[in-house]
């Protein structure tokens, strides 16, 4: 039974992950101008087959309108062109979408794998909240809204920033996306020129590098390392800064390691900053809720002189438990803003009525979210606390305790180099990830799609007793791996 299971992963896994960039022909063969042609080859035609000429023919005063088929048995076939935008050949696809539904497809396949990938609150929307949507499609609220998002909204986001964060904006200020992630990319499209460079620390967000690709920028890579809790070094910030540096994006509290930056650290950036008048800030604030005491949360745009600089990016989909509502925003000085409120005209134009009636009920829920988050965080709280003192046990195992959000980053480097009979060599977090999720039917995400291949991540959004189930899958999968011996 074990391993047919095992068999059916690996399967699964192999079919996933051998998707790469297609090649594509360019036409080989020109037509006159005055012909428009497309021909398509079929197995089911007989070679010999000889389509001489279809043509239609419109004349309208002196012009006329002509489109052909044309397929000589004795002339080159022409072929569609089916390439891509460089742009969209560039970006990477999420890693941690395709871990889950890889991990999806296993369960679905009836294979029992405890998912751990997704970075999802397990947790239902909070009642008030759904209520506020169930009403808002029974009072008929189901047409569009203004492109920006509803005045009500904005302006419960405006009192929310002001009295939680210290920083003031007026609804013009304000842009409601399908998702923090939306607002993320149309703020690195509205400010980024070609050969710009978008300043990220390392470990990072899968998407954010691929967004500076999206816009024609270039991701610059700054390192952090676990024993500073993976926080950003404001003097390699300052030694990396060039005239082509237009963007800094700071995640805190940070997905995928649950650092929080102290003020004091963003001060000293901050300072930084301050030298460079091209340079902007985006800082992703989504988890500010799901904090641990002592850790507190600032914003950067509260910070001297920040404001001016900064792209505050927050939404409902992780404290509130809404991620299937798809809403976030974004505030920041007008000129930024109104860029990004076009980019969303022509794009996706504005978000579901139905959400933007649920965030402001889950607005209204009290400070910091009320009792509804404080409870999740509660409970956050205690599976990160069983699971750091669960892996600590572990021969080489290193831990940066998270500060918030609900992930842990850890580094499995020491087991690097590792043979295993049945699997093979395990030499990054890609194959241990593979491994874990073979031999222990647990689905994690390498930390190589995070910009450190030494870790790997785990989300611990998920009920205690899963996440006990999948520690021990952890640790009995980890003692039949014999680390390398060093010379």
């Amino acid at each position: 039974m074990a391993a047919a299971a095992a068999a059916q992963i690996s399967s699964i896994v192999s079919s996933s992950s051998k998707g790469g960039a297609s090649s594509f022909r360019e036409q080989s063969s020109r037509l006159p101008t005055t012909t428009s042609c497309i021909s398509f080859s079929s197995s089911k035609l007989n070679a010999n087959l000889s389509i001489k000429s279809l043509e239609t023919r419109r004349h309208h005063k002196s012009s006329t309108v002509c489109s052909a088929v044309i397929a000589e048995s004795n002339s080159e076939q022409m072929e569609l062109d089916t390439s891509l935008s460089p742009r969209v050949n560039s970006v990477k696809p999420s890693k941690t979408v395709a871990i889950s539904d890889k991990a999806t497809a296993l369960v679905e396949a009836g294979v029992p794998v405890i998912r751990l990938a997704a970075g999802e609150p397990d947790f239902d929307t909070p009642a008030v909240i759904a209520e506020a949507g169930i009403n808002a499609i029974r009072e008929g609220y189901t047409r569009y809204t203004p492109n920006a998002g509803t005045l009500e909204l904005r302006t419960a986001i405006c009192k929310k920033l002001k009295e939680e964060n210290d920083i003031s904006y007026t609804p013009d200020q304000i842009v409601v996306s399908n998702g923090a992630k939306q607002s993320i990319l149309q703020a690195v499209l509205a400010v980024c020129s070609p050969g710009d460079e978008v300043i990220i620390p390392a470990p990072f967000w899968v998407s954010y590098p691929e967004m500076a690709r999206l816009a024609d920028a270039t991701p610059v890579i700054l390192p952090a390392s676990i024993s500073e809790n993976f926080l950003l070094d404001p003097k390699l910030l300052e030694s990396k800064l060039t005239e082509k540096s237009r963007l800094l994006i700071l995640c805190s509290p940070s997905n995928p390691t649950g650092s929080v930056y102290p003020k004091n650290v963003l001060e000293e950036i901050a300072r930084v900053v301050a030298k460079h008048p091209r340079l902007l800030v985006i800082s992703d604030e989504i988890y500010e809720h799901i904090i641990y005491s002592p850790a507190v949360h600032t914003s950067f745009a509260s910070l001297p002189g920040m404001w001016e600089r900064t792209l505050t990016v927050n939404g409902f989909s992780k404290a509130f438990a809404m991620t299937g509502w798809r809403l976030g925003y974004i505030a920041g000085p007008k000129h930024f803003i109104a860029a990004c409120n076009k980019i969303q005209s022509q794009s996706t134009s504005g978000a579901s009525s139905i959400a933007q009636k649920a965030a402001v009920a889950a607005l209204g829920m009290g400070y910091a979210g009320g009792e509804a988050v404080s409870h999740m965080v509660k409970a956050f709280r205690e599976r990160r606390d069983f699971l750091v003192a669960a892996f600590g046990e572990l021969e080489g195992v290193k831990i940066s305790e998270p500060q918030g959000a609900f992930y842990l980053f850890l580094d499995f480097s020491y087991y690097y180099g590792s043979e295993v009979d049945g699997f093979g060599l395990i030499n990054d977090s890609e194959s241990l990830c593979r491994y874990f999720l073979e031999h222990g039917q647990v689905a994690l995400v390498p930390g190589d799609a995070f910009g450190d291949d030494t870790c790997i991540r785990i989300s611990y959004a998920a009920a205690l007793s899963t996440l006990q189930a999948a520690a021990e899958r952890i640790k009995k999968a980890i003692h039949t791996i014999k680390p390398p011996v060093s010379d």
